[in-house]
């Protein structure tokens, strides 16, 4: 397939790499040049501009956003008029459900399809093979199933329903990630704070085989204590929410469905911010490590 690409983060410029690993040509579009021309030396074909990048598809083309939620409007104020009837464009970033769901609408009045798609994984998974899920119609999924298929793990993907629904997932996804880091690290505190002198390595090791939480977050704990050790000194004790988290709580509040270990863990990471802990720093620890998220440095905590 050829198509379009929109957006060249951590998480854009590993999914090219394996787009193009899969057979794919992949015109691709950012307004960091330096990361264009690195995906170009991967084998991506460079468009400076949105109008250089659609003129390079093939009629009706498919194009694939990467970029943050509060982007996607302008970015799609500018691609409307470039588009005709029966592109198709694939909102693959962390974007509101509702806000997909009124984009498509806007969408279907140009004659545009749209596909809201959930991704999961981090830049590993964009790279190795994401868990994927996607939402919008369901002749519109199957048109582009295959290319679905090649960015996810083995049987990583799936079509979730109507609009909408892809991003909605997501943000349930991440809302259950936050109950489950902040279970990790507040048992981790307590271990961390026992007389026992425990090797929390060596357990959380010991956890991530066979036990009933084995996980991947453990495994990615364990990571980031070889990295940084037990103590976790240059980890910030005070850790950040993409927002997910806070999306899956107020509509959880809309409809008067209770999540209080949810809520829970986004009020401790809010509060975390003035009342930075050692539960915090797992959290920044496991976020790194399978986000790449950034890791503030500290020494005071």
């Amino acid at each position: 397939m050829r198509l379009g690409y929109i957006g060249l983060g951590k998480m854009g410029f590993a999914m090219v790499e394996r787009m193009i690993e899969k057979g794919h040509q992949v015109v691709v579009f950012d307004t960091d040049k330096e990361t264009v021309r690195e995906s170009a030396h991967k084998g991506a074909e460079p468009a400076d501009s949105l109008q250089s990048l659609t003129s390079s598809l093939v009629k009706p083309c498919v194009i694939w956003l990467m970029v943050p939620y509060q982007a996607v409007d302008t970015v799609l104020d500018e691609l409307i008029p470039l588009l005709q009837d029966g592109d198709t464009i694939i909102d693959g970033g962390n974007s509101p459900f509702k806000e997909s769901m009124r984009r498509a609408n806007q969408l279907i009045r140009h004659g545009i399809d749209f596909l809201d798609v959930g991704v999961s994984g981090g830049p590993s998974g964009a790279r190795t093979g994401a868990c994927i899920m996607a939402g919008g119609k369901k002749e519109v999924f199957e048109k582009y199933e295959n290319l679905l298929r090649d960015l996810s793990a083995p049987g990583a993907y799936a079509y979730t329903g109507d609009t909408g629904s892809g991003h909605f997932v997501k943000m349930i996804h991440n809302g259950i990630e936050y109950g489950m880091m902040q279970a990790i690290a507040e048992g981790f505190a307590l271990m961390k704070s026992s007389a026992f002198n425990l090797d929390l390595l060596r357990i959380a090791d010991l956890y991530n085989h066979r036990s009933v939480i084995e996980s991947r977050l453990l495994g990615w704990l364990r990571t980031a204590f070889e990295s940084y050790g037990e103590d976790l000194n240059d980890i910030s004790g005070s850790v950040a929410h993409s927002g997910e988290g806070q999306w899956t709580v107020k509509t959880a509040q809309a409809m008067n469905i209770p999540v209080p270990v949810i809520e829970g863990a986004l009020n401790f990471r809010i509060r975390s911010e003035k009342h930075p802990s050692y539960a915090g720093k797992i959290l920044s620890a496991m976020r790194n490590q399978f986000g790449g998220h950034e890791v503030f440095q500290s020494n005071k905590q």
